[in-house]
């Protein structure tokens, strides 16, 4: 019998994108119409924003207890959170939860390890660009990393929070992406990983001029292979 998937929800576009990527893909291994059970929590974005905003992670990390406690009573097995920005808060939080966690950083630099890329540029939220999720999961799969400039990495942060989590996907933004990941080509990178979970909304493989990791259906895929075990 499959486990059963707790999603901590964040931001709605990105958890959504999570969700029907495990239905959808779930009947390649569980038979058509199949996947496993799943409960999904959600806590306002804005709630979760007044606390990064005050660099209060710890706060934050409250915040993701209160859901994974609600997921754990409604019996999920293990969690996962389609929001790479509020791992930082995760991390803080991990040794209190009730029950485990995939990591997102962790299963994107599990695939970008299997794919024998050596440098990745790394596109989200300014938190997530600056911050310390993603740089010692790639380190310690052997992988070096680059961000874009700081001018970039303002330009992003407003077109995620004032289009993406709200369901606008235009193409300036796209073509501004775009640009961006022909930057980070030049600086030696020979993978982009899209890790906000709206991004994947925006840019394709297709639009890039770099192989994509795409963080939402990462952790989806992981979530399917860890619900059949």
């Amino acid at each position: 019998m499959a486990q059963h998937v707790g999603i901590v929800a964040v931001s709605a576009e990105g958890a959504a994108l999570c969700y029907r990527t495990i239905c959808v893909e779930g009947a390649a291994a569980f038979g058509a119409h199949n996947h496993p059970e799943i409960t999904m929590h959600t806590i306002a974005l804005a709630r979760y924003m007044e606390r990064i905003d005050a660099d209060d992670w710890k706060s934050a990390g409250e915040l993701i207890l209160r859901s994974a406690r609600k997921l754990a009573e409604a019996g999920a097995d293990f969690l996962i959170c389609p929001d790479n920005t509020l791992h930082q808060a995760i991390d803080a939080i991990i040794d209190k939860s009730p029950l485990p966690w995939l990591h997102i950083a962790s299963e994107v630099a599990a695939v970008a390890k299997s794919s024998n890329y050596g440098r990745v540029g790394v596109l989200g939220t300014k938190y997530l660009m600056e911050g310390p999720v993603y740089p010692p999961k790639l380190a310690a799969a052997g992988i070096a990393h680059e961000i874009p400039s700081a001018d970039d990495r303002e330009r992003i942060n407003q077109i995620i929070f004032e289009e993406l989590v709200y369901g606008r996907f235009e193409q300036p933004s796209r073509q501004f992406f775009q640009d961006v990941i022909t930057k980070l080509k030049a600086r030696g990178c020979d993978a982009v990983a899209l890790s906000c979970t709206e991004i994947p909304l925006l840019i394709s493989e297709a639009d890039s001029r770099l192989p994509i990791l795409d963080s939402t259906r990462i952790l989806a895929r992981a979530a399917l292979r860890e619900a059949s075990k």
